[in-house]
């Protein structure tokens, strides 16, 4: 699959789709492509990558606690707008 390195715009080929969306692994294997040789096999960190469009990865890609605040709400009886950062059991 073909993403594009926010930091240099280059292209960069990620063949382990399951690395790319596990949110526990915060990098991934990827090659540049450019050339007509293939590049080596380099560690791109899936905060920098980015959609061909120029849209980010899903958060829940690169972002282990991603619905932490909505299991909090929901554990502890809160509206959306009462959600605050800090906890609120017993």
């Amino acid at each position: 699959m073909l993403f594009k390195d926010t930091s240099t715009n280059h292209l960069v080929e990620v063949a382990d789709i399951v690395t790319l969306s596990n949110p526990y692994e915060l990098t991934v294997v990827g090659r540049y492509l450019w050339g007509e040789e293939m590049q080596d096999p380099e560690v791109f960190d899936k905060t920098q990558l980015s959609f061909l469009s120029g849209e980010a990865l899903p958060r829940c890609w690169h972002d282990s606690r991603y619905r932490d605040r909505e299991v909090r709400r929901l554990r502890c009886g809160t509206r959306a707008g009462e959600d605050g950062d800090y906890y609120q059991g017993a």
